[in-house]
Parts: structure tokens; C-alpha cells; sequence
């Protein structure tokens, strides 16, 4: 037995039995939850408590994460959806019709953070384009973390209950 084949043995290179595809998939729906459009969201919470300083610098952090995610979906947006319907399609394709597991893995992953872009881009423009009185904005940026919430919740299970189906039908020792 040579020692490429032992490495493989010790760590499982599949992606759903791989422990460190479960620590990215919380990680990334941890981070999507938190940083709404880039703005942690203490700061809102804390804005929203104190007023005041807290709330002007959550309005300037606002004002230029929704300009500078508007002016990319503005400049570039044509291409970045393209780019990324061609992965997720690639994903898709390459995990459902040919079984390669990392790209079902990349594809349960990717598909609904691009959900989450697009929410992040519709909720930028909204708060862009009319002025916001703040009660208004922190309504609207704790209805986009709730949505945001509820998609990571529906994209765990079903990844979960795909990644366990996948385990139980290759079996213990990868038949």
C-alpha cells in the first residue's frame, strides 16, 4: 500500500461525509446571517437601541456597501450572472447526470447564496433609491436577514438530507 492511497484512506475525500464541507456550509450561512449587505448586523441592533453615533455610522456603512454593490450589479452584473449561471448549470450537470459529489456539494452550496445575491442587489436598490426615515430601514434590513435566514434554513436540510442519502447509498466503505 502506498502512502497516496493510505492519505485518501485517512481522509475521506468525499464531500458529504468530509467534516470540513459541513464547517464551511455553517460558516458561509453563519456569515451570509450576519453581514446583511455588508453591515454587521450588531450594528443594526445597536443602532437601532442607541441611536445617535451608532446610527449615523450604520447609515454611512449602508450608504456605501448599496453604492458599491449597486454600481458592480450595475457595471458588471450582466456578466457576473452569466458567469455564474454557467458554474451553477456546470455544478448541476456534472453532480445530477455524471455523480461527481463535489459538484453537487458546490452546487447545493452556490446555488442559494446566489439567491442571497440577488436579494442583497434588490434590497440595495430599494433602500437606494428613495430616502428611508431609519425605522424603515431597520424594518427592511430585519425582513432581508429573516429571508436570508429562511433560505439558509431550507438550504441546510435539504443539503443535509441529500448528504445523507448520499452516505447511506455509497455505504460505509465506499461501494
Amino acid at each position: 500500500m502506498d502512502w497516496y492511497s493510505t492519505v485518501f484512506e485517512l481522509i475521506d475525500m468525499r464531500s458529504f461525509s468530509n467534516l470540513w464541507f459541513w464547517i464551511a456550509l455553517a460558516v458561509a450561512w453563519s456569515s451570509a446571517s450576519h453581514w446583511v449587505l455588508g453591515v454587521p448586523f450588531d450594528m443594526v441592533s445597536r443602532a437601532r437601541r442607541k441611536g445617535g453615533q451608532a446610527a449615523e455610522d450604520l447609515t454611512d456603512l449602508l450608504r456605501i456597501n448599496t453604492t458599491r454593490l449597486l454600481y458592480i450589479a450595475d457595471e458588471a452584473g450582466l456578466w457576473v450572472i452569466a458567469s455564474g449561471t454557467f458554474f451553477l448549470t456546470g455544478f448541476a450537470v456534472l453532480g445530477w447526470v455524471y455523480w461527481v459529489e463535489i459538484a453537487q456539494a458546490l452546487f447545493l452550496l452556490g446555488f442559494p447564496m446566489s439567491l442571497v445575491s440577488l436579494l442583497s442587489v434588490y434590497t440595495a436598490r430599494a433602500l437606494h433609491e428613495k430616502d428611508h426615515d431609519l425605522d424603515a430601514v431597520y424594518k427592511r434590513l430585519g425582513r432581508h436577514r429573516l429571508i436570508v435566514q429562511g433560505i439558509g434554513m431550507v438550504s441546510i436540510f435539504v443539503t443535509a438530507m441529500w448528504g445523507m442519502y448520499m452516505n447511506l447509498s455509497v455505504g460505509v466503505l465506499g461501494g
